[in-house]
């Protein structure tokens, strides 16, 4: 509200559109709760504004806007209204309850952040909102469908805020919502949430590839027009109704497929697509046959989505035909029904029976999503839980069967290991071979659409710590990590418990005279729960057995220095604890400890400013990765062998960073890329260019390794490179 108590004309405006956009959708609906949620969150957000300066009451109804925009129901709308009451005012989960009932209440506060507990880091405060965020979809999957609309507006506004918080929400916004979105299969909110994240994270190149687009489509607009004409009197001759629209790919889908494949723009097939809609399937079929009975089709870029629809219900036909001029256009066919799927996803097919709350059980457009929380519940460690989360909501691609016909859906890359365990645990566990059409293949090839697997197991057989740099999906990684974690519990228990004795044996201290008690005290000063978490600490190298014993020596009595290991390590064995000259990372060190080796793992290599973890390797001291290496999931099998580690001094360290640039082979490209580094002040100190025959004899790659001080200069180096003109991408090799 203003200083004078009215409201602002703008909100006054925004609810009367709201109120017009419901009634032409619901005319029979009563507006009255609709209205009451609107005087309640509009009383409790008086005088709070945005970050634009715009009163606050603006974004909530603009959230509903979206959200009516989806014709969903009054308790999604009201929820809409009501999203961040509980997070930024004073009013309570009860207070909600008793004002609008119980399923407005449950939806907001599904919605709310977990704002006001408190937690260790961002990272875990992120992956425990997310977790909330989705056992509340499992009961109404109306909280995520306020939330991405709620996520929508944010990015749309998203330029008032700092240019810190901008990085850090379109980030997740790429990394969660828009995946969820797609998952759902929204088609239009996730293509926009996407978009804007990109503009947001890289706007230069956003502009430069929609400046690209834009000239394409004004170079193949004649051919485009001359299709629809021709394709209208092709389909009426025969009889079958059609409507007939354009589709531009978005920039961020371009982006993708130039990164992923290292291609130009000029290679991007589907870049310009038409949209036959029709009534019926069998009409599908036969205007595909009419399209290829016209123009060539483009081998290998014919898809079936209607006969085996994607887990998120989307069903079409998609055929790559060269047109006129040889302009090669995607052309997409399917029903009024498959349309609406397509845009809207899961709200377009929204039904209530009976007053159940939610979707129904039988609903398959969130059956995956009740998959994921089962597998994700036991995950404790935020970090894990978000990366297997993120894989979970990568597209699914790959469409294999078993030998008796039934489908299983995996991602892309996906391993017979995957699809062995997707099919049950136990065969899983027992895999020790498959059939891929018909022939014997390596349990690492990665499965192609229509092929037919068959798992060979062996009763009593047990996965392999190496399957985990094999599977894709976290329904394997979870299941191989349990019997992993279980056998190396026990060994590392073991372990443990022999080297107490043997140390207390060595200083003259009985073991069996202390109490039980006196133990389990020292395992809780240690952090552990149990005594047997202790001996588990101990055959990790997270504690020594001297440290342990060293409250039990005689009062006043030091306990002597362990005597040297009775057979001697390899030369350049690094031994933890004794950190040298040449082995130990000064720049990294072990949080509270100044007494383990440290070193960086090679596979990753992290940089100042790259958020970092510790592992525990035997023999070896701490291991450190850069969350982001592909690793880090395989190795943190076991959270107790996880130690937390930071950056040690800010220094003039520089890092060597490997990199490869691909590009157009053309004069002067080399100079440019240079030029980058020179500007940055960063070394270089190897670099390699050769022909990319693969991609064409237009193509190149530029192998480099640089200096570089921080992960902030590489971010600037890597954009710098990207904005040459000519560059496909530029990788950090991990």
């Amino acid at each position: 509200m203003s200083a004078d108590g009215s409201t602002p004309p703008l909100v006054d405006q925004l609810f009367a559109e709201l109120s017009e956009k419901v009634k032409a959708a619901r005319p029979q609906e009563d507006l009255e709760p609709l209205e009451r949620a609107y005087r309640y969150a509009l009383n409790h957000h008086a005088h709070q504004v945005r970050d634009s300066g715009e009163p606050y009451m603006t974004h909530p109804l603009q959230v509903a806007l979206i959200l009516a925009g989806m014709n969903m129901d009054i308790v999604c709308l009201q929820t809409g209204l009501l999203h961040d009451v509980i997070e930024d005012t004073g009013t309570t989960h009860e207070e909600l309850r008793r004002e609008f009932g119980e399923d407005v209440a449950h939806c907001v506060e599904g919605v709310t952040k977990l704002g006001k507990v408190k937690f260790y880091s961002p990272e875990e405060r992120q992956a425990e909102s997310v977790r909330k965020m989705l056992l509340a979809m499992v009961s109404d999957i109306r909280v995520i469908l306020v939330k991405l609309a709620d996520r929508l507006h944010n990015m749309r506004t998203i330029s008032a805020l700092s240019v810190e918080r901008q990085q850090r929400i379109a980030r997740e916004t790429l990394e969660i919502y828009s995946p969820i979105a797609h998952r759902l299969g929204m088609g239009k909110i996730r293509g926009e949430l996407e978009d804007l994240a990109f503009h947001t994270l890289e706007p230069e190149v956003y502009e430069d590839i929609r400046a690209q687009i834009d000239a394409r489509i004004q170079d193949s607009d004649a051919a485009l027009q001359q299709m629809k004409q021709t394709l209208m009197l092709k389909l009426a001759r025969e009889n079958i109704p059609a409507k007939l629209e354009g589709r531009i790919k978005r920039v961020y889908s371009v982006v993708q497929k130039l990164r992923r494949q290292k291609i130009g723009i000029d290679q991007v097939y589907d870049l310009l697509a038409l949209r036959i809609i029709t009534d019926s399937v069998k009409n599908c079929y036969a205007a595909l046959g009419v399209i290829h009975n016209e123009w060539h089709p483009i081998p290998g870029r014919i898809k079936d989505f209607i006969a085996i629809p994607r887990t998120n219900l989307y069903q079409s036909l998609h055929t790559s035909v060269i047109g006129p001029g040889g302009v090669n256009f995607e052309i997409q066919i399917r029903t009024e029904e498959m349309h609406r799927i397509a845009e809207e996803g899961i709200s377009a097919h929204w039904k209530y029976k009976e007053g159940r709350r939610g979707a129904g059980v039988d609903e398959k457009g969130v059956a995956w999503l009740r998959q994921l929380v089962e597998w994700q519940r036991e995950m404790r460690d935020p970090g894990e839980f978000m990366a297997t989360l993120k894989v979970d909501l990568y597209p699914e691609e790959v469409y294999c069967f078993t030998p008796r016909g039934r489908v299983i859906i995996l991602p892309r890359e996906a391993t017979p290991i995957d699809f062995a365990y997707s099919i049950h645990t136990d065969v899983g566990h027992q895999c020790v071979g498959a059939k891929v059409n018909g022939r014997i293949v390596p349990l690492r090839t990665p499965l192609r659409n229509g092929d037919v697997v068959e798992i060979v197991t062996q009763s009593g057989h047990m996965p392999s710590k190496d399957w985990l740099s094999l599977v894709k999906t976290s329904r394997a990684r979870n299941k191989i990590k349990h019997v992993i974690n279980a056998s190396e519990r026990e060994r590392a228990i073991d372990i443990g418990q022999k080297a107490l004795e043997r140390e207390a044996r060595r200083l003259g201290i009985a073991l069996s005279r202390i109490g039980r008690g006196e133990m389990d005290q020292v395992a809780s000063d240690y952090g552990c729960a149990k005594l047997e978490d202790l001996h588990a600490s101990l055959g990790y190298g997270k504690v020594s057995a001297r440290q342990i014993l060293s409250r039990f020596a005689p009062t006043g009595e030091l306990l002597p220095p362990a005597p040297p290991e009775p057979v001697a390590p390899p030369p350049g064995t690094p031994i933890p604890g004794r950190p040298g000259p040449d082995n130990s990372d000064l720049v990294i060190r072990v949080t509270g400890a100044d007494d383990l080796l440290v070193y960086r793992a090679k596979c990753c290599n992290p940089i100042r400013g790259e958020a970092i973890v510790g592992y525990i390797t035997r023999g070896k001291g701490v291991g450190v990765h850069s969350l982001s290496c592909p690793n880090v999931q395989n190795l943190m099998y076991e959270v107790d062998r996880r130690i937390d580690v930071e950056w040690a001094r800010a220094a003039t360290d520089n890092f060597m960073v490997k990199m490869v640039v691909y590009t157009e082979d053309r004069p002067g490209v080399l100079n440019q890329l240079t030029s980058v580094l020179t500007h940055e002040n960063s070394n270089i100190r190897s670099l390699e260019a050769r022909a990319d025959e693969r991609r064409g004899p237009d193509n190149a790659i530029v192998d480099m390794t640089v200096e570089v001080r921080d992960k902030k200069q590489l971010e600037r180096v890597v954009a710098g490179m990207r904005r040459i003109p000519g560059v496909r991408d530029v990788e950090r090799v991990q």
